[in-house]
């Protein structure tokens, strides 16, 4: 296998963010987490505490969302957000940048909006995510095209104190043609450049749409350190099938070796 089991399993934040999602579905997705020795759950404000409880001694961080998931939250709600989730034992921070500020051009008012939560979230010792939206940014906007905004908006996380940089949080529906809603989420070319976009000390996490663990490889090889998913179990159990017939080949490879060096054939 191209990476170890361990390094692509804590690349993954086991997401559990759906609006439906009761308690035991939250507490059953936590003990999912610790089972596959994920790098975290990323998981709604007000079940911080209990996952946090769930989840010491595993090794597995408990994420909290802020501002989740359109941003709109003034800048005090997210700071004192993010100090209530850290109390409550967050590690990690996935914030939404206010959206519709950076298509205004209001650069400023953007950049202390991610610094008041990074400032805050460094207090306690978390770190954080700062989540783009990128479906929402297909056409750019303030004057620069989608891909010098994006360029932009890494530049100016990384002044914040951003820890990550983050392409999208897997509910950014845009409608469609056909008057449905949908997204694409993380996508190969978003990836490479937001990783181009911020020094090396700034990591990149993907979301939405990757299902699979081809998906997940893909991510790493393009420089993400981090991956929101949903379908950990399935890709997790599909690299122990894949590590298996692996190993199994060679077993067979080195018996035949083994044979031909007896002079069994």
């Amino acid at each position: 296998m191209k990476y170890t089991y361990e390094q692509l399993a804590k690349m993954i934040d086991h997401s559990l963010l759906h609006p439906t999602m009761t308690d035991q579905e939250l507490e059953d997705g936590c003990r999912l987490a610790a089972k596959y020795g994920v790098a975290s759950v990323c998981i709604k404000p007000y079940a911080v505490k209990r996952a946090a409880e769930l989840l010491r001694g595993t090794g597995v961080f408990v994420g909290a969302v802020i501002g989740f998931p359109h941003g709109n939250s003034a800048t005090e709600s997210k700071r004192y957000e993010t100090e209530l989730a850290c109390r409550d034992g967050a590690a990690e921070i996935d914030m939404v940048i206010n959206i519709g500020k950076a298509l205004s051009g209001d650069w400023d008012f953007v950049e202390q909006d991610v610094k008041a939560v990074c400032d805050e979230a460094h207090k306690h010792g978390a770190k954080v995510k700062v989540i783009f939206e990128n479906d929402y940014l297909s056409k750019g906007g303030a004057g620069l095209s989608s891909d010098d905004f994006k360029r932009k908006l890494c530049q100016l996380c990384e002044r914040a104190g951003a820890d990550w940089v983050k392409t999208s949080s897997g509910y950014g529906f845009v409608k469609q043609p056909d008057g449905s809603y949908n997204y694409k989420g993380a996508t190969e070319h978003d990836l490479a450049l937001m990783r181009a976009s911020v020094s090396a000390k700034v990591q990149v996490k993907a979301a939405g749409g990757v299902r699979d663990l081809d998906g997940l490889i893909k991510v790493r090889d393009l420089g993400g350190s981090r991956c929101g998913a949903t379908a950990t179990a399935a890709m997790l159990d599909e690299y122990r099938r894949r590590e298996a017939a692996e190993k199994a080949g060679q077993a067979v490879a080195a018996n035949a070796a083994g044979k031909i060096g007896a002079g069994g054939y």
